[in-house]
């Protein structure tokens, strides 16, 4: 995973609450089994609607997208993060989002932002008010800021995923960053207390 500190972009205005994993990517593209791939298919079957705002090219390169309360319910798929990563997007912001999604969000190195209703209203005003706009998300000092800097805001996150975050730290890589210790604990168990196991 690599390291989240700066994000800066474009935000595309998703105005829709209540976005399910089913919408962000349907189930009948789960079968394949890589994690890239998945960006053509995210939202497909609104994407059949022209006016759709990811048909719309002004949006093409943007790294953040911005939608309403609870992001992402529905099922624990891991590939609706994969289809947001294939779009490009690097940040989420959101009033709130379905637990599990963001947890898997964590797992994939995608910040979710949660910000009150009436800053939600502005960034989604602005962004399609003035769509060449962007955004600055700042991990380290948890601000989201337009870039003229004429407005910011402050976001929480939880410190120990900020930290894992920032190191572009998944469940593999705590692990490994502790290789050292687990080796030394191998070469000096005691095999009688902890028997070693073979395949």
């Amino acid at each position: 995973m690599e390291p989240v500190r700066t994000v800066r972009g474009k935000a595309i205005p998703l105005d829709r609450p209540n976005v399910d994993t089913d919408q962000i990517i349907p189930a009948k593209h789960l079968k394949r089994i890589e994690r890239s791939g998945y960006g053509p298919f995210a939202f497909e079957a609104w994407r059949a609607q022209p006016d759709f705002v990811l048909n719309n090219p002004v949006y093409d390169g943007a790294r953040i997208l911005i939608s309403r309360q609870n992001f992402g319910s529905g099922s624990s798929r891991e590939h609706a993060v994969w289809a947001i990563q294939g779009l490009g997007i690097d940040a989420l912001i959101a009033t709130s989002f379905a637990d599990i999604f963001k947890g898997n969000c964590f797992q994939g190195g995608v910040l979710t932002i949660e910000l009150a209703d009436e800053d939600i209203d502005y960034l989604m005003a602005r962004a399609e008010e003035l769509p060449e706009s962007e955004l600055v998300i700042d991990l380290e000092s948890q601000s989201v800021s337009t870039a003229d800097g004429s407005w910011s805001r402050r976001f929480e996150i939880d410190p120990f995923r900020k930290y894992r975050l920032l190191r572009g730290l998944d469940d593999i890589g705590m692990t490994l960053a502790y290789e050292r210790d687990v080796t030394a604990f191998e070469e000096e168990r005691d095999d009688e207390a902890y028997p070693r196991t073979h395949t």
